[in-house]
């Protein structure tokens, strides 16, 4: 018999495809958007992963937003209107076409073996075209070709290392551990108004740079976030010059689970992880998290799945005891696989343990340390500070990444 959880995901698929149809027969529905996500794979097989929605109307964030304009773009980012039954087509610039249909919520995922590999951007990027073959039959075809480009991102063969990051409360301040807080956090500010912790996006820079010097060590993020928010979370990485990676996020939509199976929030991460340390056999990688939620016991059980391969573990501590005292007993149990799980209490810390691994240069301490008191000295500010509506920092004209300025789709 279907549970509960599974009976509430069908009613919302039917919903769905009431409102869709709906909007058809009122002559409602916007136009189709395809909105492609950063992904990630080998010179052998390239993941591909996107969705198509009708647009949104979601504009850029700008630091004049208004509290209203903020909060109605969030409603919109969960409102969306999904297009299943789509036709689409993969073209990862071999000349190859590898068609696909998008699923019951709008999504594709496609992995495919590229017979050579197009032109990388910033060495590390590689360009796939998705393009919309037809419609669904009741959903009118657009006027002009619908195109997008996904990036994949494809690790250098000399890179050192690779880092896999949490987003929330790791890089992005959003208090989930204070609902309340993170609810006006979450829903009344932009990628703008929100804020990194203070030096994290000069200390990933770092790790990013290594101690060859190249700038290739990879990233990816991995939130429990949903989909929804790709957008936001890609521009916030932008804005801010933190390293451009692959962002994981999770479906929103309920499912029923088997009893026994792991929280959808540890399930997810630990999914993720797994895949990526799987995807690439021989890269070591180091991980970053926070005490607010599962990403010690998450971590440690990457560390005994994949023995040898973690270099070094940063949690972000959040200030709450209990979770501090639960993080200190797993960095305990892992000095039995000979990883250093640290409870840091800002990124300094962080970077002076990483100088001292050989993980950055010696010189990345003071320009996190830099960079941490710039940070403190805009959020201090109240003419700048973005609770008023400014910026911490404007972007550069070319970020870290080397990507181009207008990363997300609309």
């Amino acid at each position: 018999m279907a549970s509960f959880s599974q009976r509430l995901s069908d009613w919302g698929e039917n919903l769905d495809d009431l409102a869709l149809r709906a909007r058809l027969r009122l002559g409602l529905l916007h136009p189709l958007q395809l909105v492609p996500y950063r992904s990630y794979g080998t010179p052998e097989r390239l993941y591909v992963k996107g969705r198509l929605l009708t647009d949104r109307g979601i504009g850029e964030p700008a630091d004049e937003d208004s509290v209203l304009r903020n909060m109605l773009n969030m409603y919109r980012r969960f409102e969306s209107t999904e297009i299943p039954g789509a036709r689409l087509s993969i073209e990862p610039g071999d000349g190859s076409q590898h068609p696909i249909t998008t699923d019951e919520e709008g999504y594709f995922t496609l992995n495919l073996a590229p017979q050579q590999l197009p032109t990388p951007e910033n060495f590390m990027w590689y360009p796939v075209d998705v393009r919309l073959v037809a419609p669904p039959q009741r959903v009118p075809a657009p006027e002009a070709p619908l195109l997008a480009t996904a990036r994949v991102l494809i690790p250098p063969a000399d890179a050192e290392y690779g880092i896999i990051s949490d987003l929330d409360d790791t890089v992005i301040q959003t208090s989930a551990t204070d609902i309340l807080r993170m609810a006006r956090i979450v829903l009344l500010r932009n990628a703008r108004s929100r804020l990194p912790f203070e030096g994290v996006a000069e200390f990933y820079r770092q790790l990013q740079l290594g101690r060859n010097g190249k700038r290739n060590n990879p990233f990816f993020y991995v939130s429990s976030s949903p989909w929804n928010l790709f957008d936001l979370l890609e521009d916030f990485l932008h804005l801010n010059d933190i390293p451009a990676g692959p962002i994981l996020l999770r479906d929103m939509a309920l499912k029923g689970k088997s009893s026994g199976e792991a929280s959808a929030h540890h399930g997810h991460k630990l999914k993720e992880i797994d895949n990526v340390l799987l995807t690439y056999p021989t890269l070591p990688f180091v991980l970053i998290g926070d005490s607010g939620q599962e990403d010690a016991n998450i971590y440690r059980e990457v560390v005994r799945r994949h023995p040898g391969r973690i270099l070094a573990i940063y949690i972000r501590d959040v200030n709450l005891p209990a979770r501090s005292a639960m993080v200190e007993k797993v960095s305990e149990e892992l000095r039995g696989d000979k990883v250093e799980m640290l409870l840091v209490k800002d990124t300094v810390q962080a970077a002076k343990h990483a100088a001292e691994r050989g993980l950055v240069f010696t010189e990345a301490v003071p320009a996190v340390e830099q960079e941490k008191a710039k940070d403190q000295a805009t959020s201090d500010d109240p003419t700048t500070a973005r609770d008023q509506g400014g910026t911490h920092a404007l972007p550069p004209t070319a970020s870290s990444s080397g990507l181009p300025q207008s990363p997300s789709g609309r």
